[in-house]
């Protein structure tokens, strides 16, 4: 019954926008925008995807014609992408991407930014794309500074420097991490996460094998956050970088044991000192 009535609106929508009456007026395209609209609607509820999102994408071509109704294509982009996320995924992106645009032009930069993030989510759990999903959750970032949301600001750069971080790209992990960890230290509701941020921090310090850097980084730490010295964080980065230094490898797993005998190591975490790990495996011996 549904399919059949989104059919009978498209109809109309398409009757609505090529027929011709002395009395139209300029109300014709946003009418049957409106058309196209509810035909979306009613294929959601026939869950005829596919179907959905491109009436919706017809009412968004609609409305991004008309003045005043930018907000409304905006929207039509947002609920086609929403629809085509079922089975489609990156014409999600295409529609998203057009409703970023349209966002970006009105300076509705928050709006902007949460498409950005959605971006990101599709590109991380639908398309499995870690470079495309931590460009767009760069691209938030940038919109959220616009905004002037900072809470928002912060976490997208820790999703940038957790997917650079897998993808071995660690100077710019450090760089993510740092920034946030500078932007939290005079907030009482954030600095309690200080310890976390270097600690993650240090871990792609020590993937880059540069362990005088590193060293440096860990005393810079300890000067932003003075308690930083005092935490199980760090003693825990400064015997692994013992480890390290010395090649010490049943010593470099028994203290992750005990660190995560006390503080259970992410998936994030684990994946990265197992990196540190294959790098003392392939220190050469001088032997």
């Amino acid at each position: 019954m549904s399919e059949r009535q989104a059919q009978e609106l498209l109809q109309a929508a398409d009757k609505r926008l090529n027929g011709w009456s002395f009395f139209s007026g300029g109300n014709k395209q946003e009418e049957a925008a409106e058309l196209y609209e509810k035909a979306g609607n009613t294929f959601k509820l026939a869950q005829r995807w596919t179907e959905a999102g491109e009436a919706f994408i017809k009412a968004a071509g609609l409305f991004n014609k008309i003045p005043d109704t930018q907000y409304e294509a905006s929207k039509s982009y947002e609920n086609a992408a929403k629809c085509y996320k079922k089975n489609n995924p990156e014409e999600a992106v295409r529609a998203l991407e057009s409703a970023i645009m349209i966002d970006k032009d009105g300076a509705h930069f928050r709006n902007a930014a949460k498409h950005h993030q959605e971006i990101a989510e599709i590109y991380e759990s639908d398309i499995v794309d870690l470079q495309g999903a931590m460009k767009n959750w760069e691209e938030a970032a940038h919109l959220y500074m616009a905004d002037d949301s900072q809470a928002m600001v912060n976490k997208c750069l820790l999703k940038v420097a957790h997917f650079a971080a897998q993808l071995e790209q660690y100077d710019v992990a450090i760089d993510k991490l740092e920034t946030v960890a500078t932007a939290s230290m005079d907030n009482q509701l954030t600095k309690w996460s200080l310890k976390e941020y270097f600690l993650k921090a240090g871990l792609c310090h020590l993937c880059t094998g540069d362990l005088v850097r590193t060293r440096q980084a860990l005393d810079k730490y300890c000067t932003m956050d003075i308690t930083f010295e005092n935490t199980r964080e760090y003693q825990f980065l400064q015997a692994i970088l013992d480890c390290v230094d010395h090649g010490e490898i049943e010593i470099f797993t028994q203290k992750v044991y005990e660190f995560d005998q006390m503080t259970k190591l992410d998936h994030w975490k684990t994946t990265i000192l197992l990196r540190i790990k294959k790098s003392i495996d392939e220190e050469p011996s001088l032997l």
